[in-house]
């Protein structure tokens, strides 16, 4: 799911004295700023192309000139959560540095996409954080065709240009420098299904013309070659990341989009097939990072009259996840948007078939997106789920999405956003205790 909101780049802070304020930007590669931080803050070198002002008295050396390798590992002893170590598998678990990770957060597409300022974006993550979150789950793209606002891949014609500037990939640089302060590491999708910040269709358009049917990007040759080199240029930017957990190959994949329909020849193998070939390739040059789909979870059973379970809209989740190169499973849950009528028993099937899925291939499996917009059953029935994923033994979960009073109002809201004022925020403190008690 997702929903689009337009705002402006914010300005990065400083002090009227010329000094960077706390969360502020103060160093890295391209920066032109201040390079010194206000009392009682640090200036914090959390990858080269992002030093912040993290609280405490330490003192760190700015790097401002390009690494041997694309990132470097935190190297500051300032006061912020220390991120060591890549997220790994172990059967249906996750595992950091040979010690049990709790999957647990929150979705938080706008962070690099709102133009908020530094501090809100702190702000937004330190209310996740205290949802006793460890993941976030957020976009690692914008395709535009004019260069307007935040942007991370502009399309002239048939020609695509990585944007690395403040405006583009810097924003997603923030994000994952002030994720790492507050001890939150991030699931980053590489593209969408759908047409909000740009999606497949706008690759199809640009390389072949309008009116191609939705699946050619699955299949086209042309259009697999610029999507693979989108793709690198972002992973090999972060692969020695360690406040990245996983890269999603996109959010949503179907034969269809918003407005573009699938062609006669688009079935699960389609999809499946490219899985396998864009997993693969991600592997090829980063061998740090999972890899997962950012799927809806839909199962493959042609006859079943329930649309989640019969394979029509391309996705075979259990073919999918057997795939070598595709190291955990995920899966959406909206039983209201998808005509469900029998909300609460529903999402519990649909959890506990995952759920056994997860245990028969021994990945793990994560319910990535789930909600409903009735705030006055919300608080009961995600507990009701909570509990399901609790007795089932599913790794873990994403809520869709998180929600945050800023500085120009509250983010995104989609109807289903839940900010810490909302009853649902103590149930989710209570899950987030509970998944950790089980291990």
């Amino acid at each position: 799911m997702i929903r689009s909101t337009l705002l402006i780049l914010a300005l990065s802070l400083a002090s009227a004295a010329g000094q960077a304020v706390e969360w502020g930007q103060c160093g890295g590669i391209g920066w032109t700023g201040a390079t010194t931080c206000v009392s009682g803050t640090v200036c914090t070198e959390l990858n080269a192309y992002y030093s912040q002002c993290l609280p405490g008295t330490a003192t760190t050396t700015v790097s401002t000139t390009p690494p041997t390798t694309t990132t470097s590992a935190p190297t500051s002893t300032a006061s912020a959560p220390a991120q060591t170590g890549f997220v790994k598998t172990s059967g249906t678990k996750f595992t950091l540095n040979g010690a049990p990770y709790t999957l647990f957060g929150e979705n938080a597409y706008w962070l690099a996409l709102g133009g908020y300022s530094t501090t809100d974006i702190n702000k937004a993550l330190s209310d996740i954080a205290a949802s006793g979150a460890t993941t976030v789950r957020t976009w690692g793209f914008n395709e535009v065709t004019s260069a307007n606002g935040i942007y991370f891949h502009l399309w002239s014609g048939k020609t695509a240009t990585v944007n690395t500037g403040s405006n583009g990939l810097g924003m997603l640089d923030t994000v994952i420098a002030a994720a790492k302060a507050h001890g939150l590491r991030l699931i980053i999708s590489l593209t969408n299904n759908w047409s909000d910040y740009g999606g497949m269709d706008v690759y199809a358009a640009q390389l072949l013309g309008s009116g191609q049917p939705h699946d050619v990007f699955y299949t086209n040759p042309t259009i697999i070659a610029a999507f693979k080199t989108y793709v690198q240029a972002i992973v090999t930017r972060y692969v020695n990341e360690p406040g990245i957990l996983a890269w999603e190959l996109v959010n949503e994949p179907r034969c269809s989009g918003s407005s573009t329909t699938a062609s006669s020849t688009c079935t699960v193998s389609t999809i499946t097939t490219w899985v396998s070939t864009m997993s693969a390739f991600i592997k090829s040059i980063d061998s740090n990072h999972l890899v997962g789909l950012g799927d809806e979870g839909f199962f493959n059973e042609p006859g079943n009259s329930d649309y989640m379970y019969q394979g029509s809209a391309g996705i075979d989740f259990a073919a999918n996840l057997k795939i070598s190169t595709i190291d955990f499973g995920t899966f959406h849950m909206y039983p209201q948007g998808w005509g469900e009528t029998n909300t609460v028993p529903w999402g519990n099937q649909w959890i506990t078939d995952h759920a056994t899925t997860m245990t028969s291939t021994n990945k793990p499996v994560i319910m990535e997106e789930f909600g409903i917009s009735n705030s006055s059953t919300r608080a009961s029935t995600y507990s009701t789920w909570y509990q399901t994923v609790i007795s089932t033994g599913l790794t873990g979960d994403l809520i869709w999405q998180a929600g945050s009073q800023l500085t120009n109002g509250p983010t995104a809201n989609d109807g289903f956003a839940i900010y810490p004022t909302d009853p649902v925020y103590a149930v989710m403190q209570s899950h987030a205790a509970a998944l950790k008690a089980r291990g």
